[in-house]
This record gives C-alpha cells, structure tokens and sequence, in this order.
C-alpha cells in the first residue's frame, strides 16, 4: 500500500530565545543579525521558519527518567518498563530519577537530578506537577523535556494560566519541552525492516494517529512519531519543520486540533514547500461543535475554518477529513514517484465497475482523457470490438485469465498522456482476480508510472490482497472508491504545486513603501475613518477611486458637481457612518443643480434626524458599467491580517461567494482567488457582456495585501465595496470604503 512593530519584534525574540536554546545576549544579537540579514518582513515578522535540532530528541545518547518506578501495579512501572525498552532499542544510557530508590529495574537511581552521574539529552517527567522540576533541568542543560501530566490549558482557565506558568519557566530554562498532556507515542516501536521513503506522524491527540502508525503492518513505513499535545512550547509547526529536512521523510500526516501560532505553521509548510516534501492533514473544526470540542480538548483556538482551509491550500497542505483519507494520502504521496503525465485511465473487468469509478473521478476533478484511435485500435487487438476502450476501459473479464491481460496494461501504461492506472476490482473472483492482481504487479514492477487498484472486499484476507498486492512496494492499493479518488487527486494535485511553488516570503516586503507614510498620517487610533478618510487611505496605495469633493454647504455641493461633472451620486459622509443605503443617505443618478441643492439637504436632514454626525456630504463621478466586487481586510485570530475577495454589492451578504488568503502571497495566489469564487463567469462577460478589467482587480487585491502588510494591526477592517471592475483595460475603481483603525 502505498501587532505594533515593536510588540511582533518582541514576540519574535521570546521565540528565538526558546527556539534556540541561547542565552538572552546571544538571542539579542541573533535577532539584530536576523533584522541584518532581511530575515524579518515589513511588519517585523519572522519570514523563515527556525527548524529546532530534534535529532537528540529522538535519538538520544541519554535519557532520565524523573519518578521512574518498577513497583507493580503503578502506572508509572508501565511508563518506565516502555521507556527502558525504547532507550535499548535507540542506543540509550537510561537514568532512573527517585527520591526515595536506590535502583529501577536493577539500574542505579539517582535521588535527583542534579545528581544524575552526566548531562542527559532528555528527560522525561513521570511527575504530576512537572513545574519545580523544568528549573532543575535547565541549571543540569538538559535539551530536551516530555511531560505527560494533565490538567492545563485543556481544563479551562486555572488549567491555561497553569500552562501559561509552565511555558514561561521553559522558555527561562532554555530546554525545549513537548507536552503538556501527550503520551508515549514519541517511544513507540517503528519496524525497521521496512524500506522505501517513511511517513513522519503528528497528532494532538494520540488514539487519532493509530490508524498510520499500523501501516506498518501493511508494509508502509514510518519514522517518527510526535505526540504535541498541549503545546506549551515544541508544536506542530516545529516537527514540521525538523521532520521536512529529513531524507527518510517521504511524506508528514498530521492529526491537528489546534494551532498554536498561525504564522509558525505557515512558515513550517513553507519550509515543506520549499523541500518538496507533501504534508497531509486533518484539521478539527469545521464546523462549530467541532471547533468547540477541540478548544476544550487542548485549550488552543481553532480558528476560522474557511481561513484555516485557505492558508493550508495557499502553501500546499492537504487538507483531508478522515483518518483512512490520512492514513492512505499518506502512504500514496510518501511512495509514490513523480507523476509523468496527469492523465488517469480507469480499466477494469466490468463495464459497469469502469463507468461507476470514472463517474466519481471525473466530478473530483480527475483527468481522465479519451484515448486515441490509434491506441484503441491496438487494444482491440485483446478486447472484443464491442468493447469501450476510450477510457473508461473494459476488457469484458476474459482477457485477464490469460497472456493478453498483461499486455493490455503495458499498452495503457506505454500511452505518453496516462500518468495514472486505476484499477478498481470490487471483489475476488479467482482465478480472474488473482492473474489481474499479479498482472498490475508485475507491470508497476517496470514502470515509473503510477498504478492504484481499489480491493473492494469487505473480507480482506484474499491471497491476492493480503500477499501480492500488499507485498508490492510499487502498487497503491486501496480499499474504497472514495480514498482512492481523493489520494490520486493530492498526488497529481501536490506535484503540480511543487513545481511551480514560490515561496511568498522570499518577496515579501522588507521595508516599508512610500504609501505606508502616507497612509500612517491618515489613521485615527481606535476610530472607523468616514468614507472620505477611506478613501484618502486608498489613494495613498494607488487604488483609484472616484472623482468626488466633499462639500459642507448646498451651494458649494452644485459647484462640485459642476466639477465633477453630471451625472452625480451624493452620500452622507460621517466617522460612524457605515449603511449609508438603509438609512436613505445616498441619491445616485442626479443631472441638474436643482437636484444636487435637494439632495443636500434631504441627506444633512436626516442625518440630523437620526443623530448622526458628519464631516460633510460627498459628490462623487457616478461610474454604472462593471461588475461589482468587494476586497477587504480582516484580522484572524491565528493567522492576523486576511485579505478577501468576492462579488460585491449585496451580492456579498446574500451569496457569500468570497475566497480568503493570508500575506504574503502573489499575483498567482491573488489570480487563484478569483478563480475559486462561483460568480467568476461574470467577470468573463455573461450574456454578451464584455469581459472586464481582471488584471486591474488582480492588482486591487495585490495592492490592499500590501496595506495589509504595512499597517498590520493598526488596521483592524478595510472593506472596499463595491469595487467597480470596468471593461478590459478600464481599470477598476473603489466606489465605497470603510476602514476601522485599532
């Protein structure tokens, strides 16, 4: 089987200091050589992930174990018996740590750590408060630390300022802990008499990366595994990073339930990104009573799932929603070669099985491309004429019990558009089945191309699974239609974004643009700027609006519309003023001075009536041919500043039709959103309407990324809408903009 600168800055030197295990001197000058060297973006963040040295972590030289017992009975004998195991298997002094023993398990026990007989590279906290223990270890410069103890951030908020006391006394002690809350998985026994490229496992929780860890019994190999837990200090993002430099590393599969520190986690995938190395995750929290059910299990934020769904798409993650999509994604991308062609043929025994299978591939976004005449012509050579072999390909069943079996699959897999063999055998039927099974084994043996078979026995103890399938390194065998499908689709998927991947942060922005000064001078800290204000933000990033004035009197409104030039849209213009429609404060379409005078005071009138106050009533270019969009900014709790794009108008509220990403990004990234959304069509041209400005739109959303980036969370809401895209090479203009400064 197959924040202010200065807040970011400090934030990014706390996690130097515990990153790198140095001294507050030494992290100093590390954070001024990184600030040197461009390692930080506009807003002083970190744009490279920092890959902590793990290789003492799971191969350690010592190890001690701090309330190590052999008591029968005990929990902690269980713990302690694994642990004595794992460290004899790994090559580990092991150290047993009690009070009150003199020896564990017939090994001399030291009543404290500071009189462990030599430095240890790990230790492990058998202990229920594990707090008066972190100090002692790091005065002996222990590297690393696991505790198992609960009662953290999981339990709520005693629990979570608990956490919080332990992580502040890791990161004074300079060792790395994993934990709080997590278990032995870290120790578990990985086969070593497996070949090939290894999964590497993260999970929040242990029970969830079961179903990978027993690949092993089918012939996959893995190579670590790393319980998080609650994340006090090491999190996923870190053995993301550790684990994508490692050669034996085919492929990460992550069970997340929380992240810690969104742009960690972006980091971490971008460093995978950059290796090539596929990561395959679930993520809990899609819906609320699962981001709910998470927080309480780990005391961590879930996030806004479209955002979540979105950052893991924007760097190449694959985001899967089972554990069996996990475990067999997993398998097929750690194993498999690259793709030579992304076309998938489907060929099976049944018509019937072929048309079913093909069916699903295709609405999953599979290619699935018709062969041509002249390799039909050559496959009907061994199928009967009446046969389809386009693609779906049936054999009609007779053909594989005999030699020309095999040579029907070599002559698929010789076709340069196939880079993909599926075949989906939905139940043993020997000797038919057995020769079919032997037969794609033997062909995968001299091909670099892809061959999948879905084994649709609910039995699964068939000689031809359990012995010639499973035995083949080279085949992907699957046990549902559905898994197959999706792992296929993230095979091809994730090696067309390794070939093109460019990281967004080696051309993220290192110092600020002259439009971030001008901007600076138009922000009110703590207020909702009045359209006007808005828009003035916009002008100073190059975002075209309106020709408009505001004005503060009714005579000086006609001669601004003179100005602007007829017709004219008049809109009430006030600090707190954000649905100007609803209340009757905007007049659109006005041609005459008459009309203008009215206007002005109908919308000073009711303004006053509802008691809002303005700044001025604004005279604005009426512009009425485009497509309406919106592109905003808003703040996410894990990841910071968002930028979204969708139909605007009141388009937005009642469709919803909007795609999310987090800067940095590029104009292929700001391309992709529009290309995600439902009402793309209409940015074409619809019932012979003329296609509009999409490289003015594209450079909107690149422009509102970078007043994302600049302003960071000064900014806390920016929302141009609509957004006027007019025709191609019009451009695109701004008619609406509100802006909430922090």
């Amino acid at each position: 089987m197959l924040g202010s600168t200065h807040g970011t800055l400090t934030t990014h030197f706390r996690a130097r200091v515990v990153a790198c295990g140095e001294e507050p001197h030494a992290a100093v000058h590390s954070m001024t050589a990184a600030a040197a060297e461009g390692d930080l973006d506009v807003s002083g963040r970190p744009l490279h992930a920092t890959v902590p040295d793990l290789d003492r972590f799971f191969r350690p030289e010592s190890v001690a174990v701090i309330g190590a017992s052999d008591t029968e009975g005990r929990p902690r004998t269980g713990i302690t018996r694994q642990l004595v195991a794992w460290a004899e298997r790994v090559g580990a002094r092991l150290h047993p740590v009690h009070p009150t023993r003199e020896s564990v398990f017939g090994r001399p026990c030291s009543p404290s750590v500071a009189d462990l007989p030599e430095q240890v590279d790990l230790a492990v906290l058998l202990v229920g408060d594990p707090l008066p223990v972190i100090e002692e270890l790091g005065q002996a410069k222990v590297k690393f630390a696991v505790a198992f103890a609960s009662g953290f951030a999981e339990t709520g908020e005693e629990g979570a300022a608990a956490q919080a006391r332990l992580a502040a006394a890791v990161e004074r002690s300079g060792l790395r802990l994993l934990g709080p809350n997590t278990n032995l998985n870290a120790f578990e026994a990985f086969r070593d008499d497996l070949g090939g490229p290894a999964i590497a496992l993260i999970t929040q929780s242990g029970h969830q990366g079961r179903p990978v860890y027993t690949l092993q019994e089918l012939g996959v190999r893995l190579s670590h595994w790393a319980p998080t837990g609650n994340e006090a200090d090491l999190e996923t993002a870190d053995f993301i990073s550790y684990f994508s430099q490692r050669p034996e590393v085919g492929a990460i599969a992550c069970y997340v339930e929380g992240l810690k520190d969104g742009r960690s986690f972006l980091l971490a995938a971008d460093r995978a990104a950059r290796a090539g190395v596929p990561v395959v995750a679930v993520k809990v929290g899609r819906t609320e009573t699962g981001a709910r059910t998470a927080a309480s299990h780990t005391g961590k934020l879930t996030g806004a799932d479209q955002v979540v769904d979105a950052a893991m798409r924007q760097f190449g993650v694959i985001r899967v929603d089972g554990l069996d999509e996990l475990q067999d994604t997993a398998a097929l991308l750690a194993r498999a070669r690259k793709p030579q062609a992304d076309g998938v043929v489907v060929y099976s025994i049944s018509g019937g099985t072929g048309a079913h299978f093909s069916d699903l591939a295709t609405g999953a976004g599979l290619k699935l491309p018709t062969l041509s005449e002249e390799k039909q012509r050559e496959l009907h050579e061994w199928i009967p004429g009446y046969l389809n072999v386009a693609n779906p390909v049936d054999n009609g069943g007779h053909p594989v019990g005999d030699w020309r079996g095999r040579k029907i699959i070599d002559a698929i897999l010789a076709d340069p558009d196939v880079g993909v063999l599926i075949c989906p055998i939905t139940g043993p039927f020997p000797p038919m089945s057995d020769r079919l099974a032997q037969d794609l084994v033997d062909a995968a043996e001299t091909t670099d191309k892809l061959v999948c078979v879905v084994w649709g026995s609910p039995v699964g103890t068939e000689d031809a699974y359990r012995t010639t399938l499973l035995g083949s390194s080279r085949v992907a065998t699957f046990r549902t239609f559905g898994n197959c499908i999706t792992a296929v689709k993230a095979y091809l998927d994730h090696h067309r974004f390794a070939t093109s991947y460019r990281s967004p942060f080696d051309e993220a922005p290192r110092t600020p643009s002259p439009s971030f000064r001008k901007a600076q001078a138009l922000m009110r800290p703590g207020h909702q700027l009045s359209e006007h204000a808005a828009k003035q933000l916009l002008r100073a990033y190059g975002i075209r609006v309106p020709r408009e004035q505001l004005v503060t009197s009714a005579a000086a409104a006609v001669r601004a519309a003179g100005l602007v030039g007829f017709p004219v849209v008049m809109k009430a213009s006030g600090a707190r003023l954000a649905h100007k429609t609803e209340l009757g404060l905007v007049k659109v379409g006005l041609t005459s001075a008459s009309q203008v005078r009215d206007a002005y005071r109908e919308l000073t009138d009711i303004a006053r009536y509802e008691g809002i106050e303005l700044d001025g009533v604004l005279v604005c270019q009426m512009i009425e041919r485009g497509v309406e969009m919106m592109v905003g900014v808003t703040h996410d709790a894990l990841f910071g500043p968002t930028v979204t794009v969708g139909l605007g108008g009141v388009l937005v509220e009642v469709l919803h039709d909007a795609a999310v990403r987090v800067p940095p990004f590029g104009e292929d990234q700001a391309r992709a959103m529009l290309g995600e959304l439902r009402g793309r069509a209409l940015l074409e041209g619809v019932r012979g309407g003329p296609p509009v400005d999409v490289d003015a739109l594209v450079e909107v959303v690149l422009r509102v990324q970078r007043m994302a980036l600049e302003l960071g969370d000064d900014l806390a809401e920016l929302d141009i809408n609509p957004l006027m895209v007019l025709g191609r090479g019009q451009g695109a203009v701004a008619l609406d903009a509100l802006a909430v400064c922090r």
